[in-house]
């Protein structure tokens, strides 16, 4: 009878061995986890796919090293977090529109601020969110788009939640110039 290893043992296995079974066991304790928190964040499917696959290759590879700090699932969730956010800032301001738009599909009731999103793809407001940096984006995403909040936007961004804060009113600020 086979003995089941803990996360951390897995993971030291994987860092200083390249153990594949520990890889893999790994990855079957987690990527549906993963996978369905990244899909209550991005609606398109297929790029959760890939930022699921991205954050255990970056663990195989050993490019993310945990410190045996924390909870090994908080830190497979900030790493797919980030490379989420990431990609989304890849995507340009028009696929996350697109992305919060099809989320917002799937609910029964729809609240102001998505009525407005889904009359201005390629309006005025659409304009100014693309004007915005990549940083003020990802702010207005994961709080307004996504309803997070501070503490949680931080989390998923990787930086304070001061700065979460901070960057949310120069968003609505220039915003309101741009739409003045």
């Amino acid at each position: 009878m086979r003995e089941t290893r803990s996360d951390g043992e897995l993971l030291r296995a994987i860092a200083a061995d390249g153990d594949r079974r520990a890889f893999e066991e790994l990855y079957r304790r987690y990527a549906p986890w993963l996978t369905a928190r990244l899909r209550g964040r991005c609606a398109d499917a297929g790029i959760v796919d890939d930022v699921v696959q991205d954050t255990f290759v970056a663990v195989w590879r050993g490019t993310a090293r945990y410190r045996e700090e924390g909870d090994p699932a908080g830190w497979l969730w900030r790493i797919g977090s980030r490379r989420l956010v990431d990609t989304m800032r890849g995507a340009g301001a028009r696929g996350r529109l697109r992305n919060a738009l099809a989320r917002l599909r799937h609910r029964d009731e729809v609240s102001a601020e998505e009525r407005v999103l889904a009359g201005v793809e390629h309006g005025d407001l659409a304009g100014a969110l693309t004007r915005l940096s990549p940083e003020l984006r990802a702010v207005l995403q994961a709080t307004v788009i996504d309803g997070l909040t501070t503490r949680e936007a931080a989390v998923l961004l990787g930086i304070p939640p001061g700065t979460v804060k901070t960057r949310a009113l120069r968003a609505r600020k220039q915003l309101r110039e741009a739409l003045a």
